[in-house]
């Protein structure tokens, strides 16, 4: 901690305290100014991304100790935090009390990942000469922002590049370099500005050349997002897909005794798709509040069936799944005991693909679980934890997805037109539940095994009319650049989308309202740079800063020996 922390002198003069108290402000303004350049405000607010982290880099630039920088960095980062993140513990009347206090301690907490990239550029300060290594401090940024990616903890809500989604020809890029890698772009224009503005008044040269850097840097990203929005060619394979949003309480949903109810209205609303020429009818995240498959709702799969068999189409639903698991069988590691010890159960919080003529049901368990909310970090390894924490509704405990499984449907549910066009007997859908779709590494594993179309289901309706149902929205318009295939949101509540190849949203529904969105759905195969090779900016940027790190402590022990 000595690395980290330093005791302030509280013996400070006047000129400190008012030197300390505009540094506060620059760190205070910096925040808001990142902040304010993520949704939900609109485009033009994007753009301070390219200068809102100027007054950070101006306040730590002149700070010399780990403790200083630390600190300003964390000041910075918990308004940014808060004024992005307000919303994750729900704070609505309804809302679970361990949901808000999850929520509260994030706000606390996140911001603290920001010190890896903080502590990095001082560890590299000591090593290489102290103005020039700000510019390594982008690939310090992408290591913490993928490091973020990996652990049970994970939360990347604010991956830099996320908040460039609505700048739809500067996003064009991310089929090479991914939201990472706009991230690494967001941060060498603050840096290159923050120069230019230092270097005003007395070195014209570094002037010029730090302003010509930005100028150059933003014209190459405008100059080829312009030439991919020209020069991609949308397929003319696709199929008319039905998104349906029931709108429906979050925290009433979960009484089962209304099921007949439910399944009625989200059949009605489905028919009203179909009648719009829908073939694949999409339902949200846990659509129904009961394990559909485990045999007790024989009633409500009837009325299911009997649906898509009348009107011969497919139904891909976010659904509540269970596994059982008898004498003889192969237990998975994390199943359940049952009652009486006969039997074994995973629950997950699934997809399933259901079709007009056959009883044959897909099935796909979420992988990426929101920590605390559905799943309690570290549980594998401290499983008294699961019995700690749960919250209200009590879906806190589900298995970890085994496999990122695409969904296989017939070529024949596309026009006569595309099954011209599409050589394939089957369309490939990857399923993403919710969360999962804020990991862009992740999301690569579905495309490079075949999936043409990246369908999301989600509940956003937790949050209420905040930023994050917007947020998460945006978010998924990256991932269709990434991967340059459509993405299809299905919402309890909205935000339910359409969102094309190049990151443009064809339709979408608003929050809060009982609706069903029909579209064409252009159905990709192509790979993408960054569908090949995701991991190159990763990679990269965490060998420079494991090299850094390992050389500051191999100094640091060549001092205390030598």
């Amino acid at each position: 901690m000595k690395l980290f922390f330093r005791r302030v002198n509280l013996q400070i003069s006047k000129e400190e305290k008012i030197k300390k108290r505009n540094e506060q402000l620059l760190l205070i303004l910096s925040g808001v100014l990142m902040g304010i350049a993520f949704p939900p405000f609109p485009f033009p607010f994007t753009l301070l991304l390219f200068v809102g982290l100027i007054p950070y880099l101006y306040v730590i630039e002149n700070r010399k100790t780990l403790g200083e920088i630390n600190r300003a960095t964390y000041l910075t980062f918990f308004v940014f935090g808060v004024i992005t993140l307000y919303w994750v513990g729900s704070w609505q009347k309804e809302a679970d009390t361990f949901l808000m206090i999850a929520g509260g301690t994030l706000l606390f907490v996140n911001p603290l990942l920001f010190l890896i990239p903080s502590t990095l550029l001082y560890f590299a300060r000591k090593i290489f000469p102290a103005r020039q290594v700000i510019f390594l401090f982008p690939f310090f940024w992408a290591c913490y922002e993928y490091l973020y990616m990996l652990t049970d903890l994970s939360f990347p809500w604010l991956t830099l590049g996320n908040g460039l989604a609505k700048f739809t020809v500067f996003i064009q890029a991310a089929d090479i370099i991914g939201s990472v890698g706009l991230s690494i772009v967001v941060i060498y224009m603050n840096i290159f500005l923050f120069k230019t503005i230092i270097n005003f008044k007395n070195t014209k040269r570094k002037f010029i050349l730090n302003l010509a850097s930005a100028v150059l840097i933003f014209l190459i990203s405008i100059s080829y997002g312009w030439f991919r929005l020209s020069s991609f060619k949308i397929s003319n394979a696709k199929v008319k897909v039905g998104l349906i949003q029931p709108n429906l309480d979050p925290w009433d949903k979960w009484d089962v005794s209304n099921l007949d109810n439910l399944t009625n209205l989200y059949l009605k609303l489905s028919q009203e798709a179909v009648n719009k020429g829908a073939k694949l009818i999409i339902w949200p995240e846990t659509a129904l509040p009961v394990f559909l498959m485990d045999g007790s709702y024989g009633h409500t799969l009837n009325l299911i069936y009997s649906f898509l068999q009348k009107n011969h189409v497919y139904l891909l639903t976010g659904m509540p799944d269970v596994k059982y698991y008898f004498k003889g069988d192969k237990i998975p590691s994390d199943a359940i005991e049952g009652r009486g010890g006969n039997f074994y159960y995973t629950m997950y919080n699934g997809i399933l693909l259901f079709a007009p003529n056959s009883y044959n049901v897909q099935h796909y368990g979420k992988m990426k679980l929101v920590p605390f909310g559905e799943r309690v970090p570290f549980v594998d390894t401290f499983p008294f934890l699961g019995k700690l924490i749960k919250w209200g509704v009590g879906i806190s405990g589900w298995n970890v997805g085994k496999d990122t499984t695409n969904f296989s449907l017939p070529a024949a549910i596309t026009d006569s037109a595309s099954q011209k066009i599409f050589a394939s007997d089957s369309i490939h859908v990857d399923g993403l539940v919710c969360y999962e779709s804020i990991f862009p590494y992740f999301v690569t594993n579905f495309v490079q095994r075949g999936a043409e179309i990246l369908a999301v289901v989600t509940n956003d309706s937790w949050y209420g009319k905040s930023s994050g149902p917007y947020q998460h929205e945006d978010i998924s318009i990256l991932r269709a650049v990434e991967n340059r295939r459509t993405v299809v949101r299905a919402a309890n509540g909205g935000v339910s989308c359409i969102i094309n190849p190049l990151g443009e949203i064809k339709t979408q529904s608003h929050l809060f309202t009982k609706a069903f969105i029909v579209g064409d759905v252009h159905l990709e195969n192509v790979e993408t740079f960054f569908t090949k090779y995701p991991l190159i900016i990763p990679v990269i940027s965490s060998g420079i800063s494991l090299w850094v790190l390992g050389f500051f402590f191999l100094l640091k022990l060549k001092k205390k020996l030598f």
